[in-house]
């Protein structure tokens, strides 16, 4: 590993960058603290603009780590113990970590564009859940997320960067109001499918749909709302054991879209291809010819 500068003193400004970067109480987000060799590196991947990395002077940065900032010429430089100790107090101290700056919003426009899948999330709230979803999602070639009523003011929320291993910059994801929500499937015409425990479709049967679908879950308590189950094509269902109450949000999304694998990662690109300029994702740019599900009633 290349001799990298030590931060020791508190007056240095990278130090005051981390606290700021850390408060609850920002008012506006501007940077993100990314923390850990796996998120960082997919933020490097997919284009984020970092300000400076940082490594901890008592043990070595990883390798992926450096090798992938060297390839973007982005600052790396270590932390002094005291510093650290100063910094996360109590805190988890990370290996490495870096401050990137917030990439503008997705909007429904972008999405537009895509071909792929995208998965709608109906009044999910536990982050966790949500994080698990966009790691899932990326990994089985959905096109974009769409949180509605999430509670979420950024996708740069500290929380939902480590949830998601720092795939929440590596597709597109789109915080909306429920009305900007219908309103935009209902112009773009994508078919709404909801998640019921009593659907009208098995989820084996995603697999006949040759189109694009948006896939919509709704919490565990709760689940889609009325105003969402209105515009909805179909409604499919999970078979479970009856003595269960229910799957978990994400377990859920992650059948969906394993029954959907033949559509979403058909002549997909590298997983690892640049994408700072934000090339529309999904299948490519035109959009599949729609068709019916077979002897099926629509909702």
């Amino acid at each position: 590993m290349p001799s990298l500068d030590v931060i020791t003193e508190r007056s240095d400004p990278a130090v005051q960058r981390i606290i700021d970067v850390t408060k609850h109480s920002r008012s506006v987000v501007r940077t993100v603290l990314i923390e850990d060799a796996e998120p960082l590196v997919e933020g490097i991947r997919a284009g984020l603009e970092f300000i400076e990395v940082y490594g901890v002077e008592t043990s070595p940065l990883p390798g992926e780590v450096l090798a992938a900032c060297q390839q973007r010429d982005i600052p790396v430089r270590l932390v002094g113990s005291p510093i650290m100790n100063d910094l996360f107090k109590t805190d988890k101290k990370p290996k490495a970590f870096g401050i990137a700056r917030v990439p503008r919003p997705w909007s429904f426009d972008e999405l537009a564009r895509t071909t792929g899948d995208i998965i709608v999330l109906d009044g999910v709230k536990i982050v966790g859940n949500i994080g698990a979803i966009v790691r899932t999602s990326f990994a089985l070639g959905a096109a974009g997320i769409v949180l509605v009523d999430s509670d979420l003011a950024t996708i740069a929320d500290r929380r939902l960067v480590r949830a998601s291993r720092g795939y929440v910059f590596s597709l597109p994801i789109v915080l909306a109001s429920r009305a900007d929500a219908i309103a935009h499937f209902r112009r773009t015409g994508i078919p709404l499918v909801a998640f019921d425990t009593e659907g009208d479709l098995a989820v084996s049967e995603l697999r006949d749909a040759d189109e694009q679908l948006a896939l919509l879950l709704g919490s565990e308590k709760t689940g889609t709302s009325r105003s969402f189950e209105s515009i909805a094509s179909h409604s499919v269902s999970i078979p479970i054991n009856p003595a269960a109450e229910s799957l978990n949000v994400s377990v859920c999304a992650g059948i969906a879209l394993y029954e959907r694998r033949h559509w979403n990662l058909a002549d997909r690109r590298s997983p690892h291809a640049p994408r700072a300029d934000r090339p529309a994702a999904g299948r490519g740019t035109g959009r599949p010819t729609r068709s019916a599900y077979p002897g099926r009633r629509s909702r």
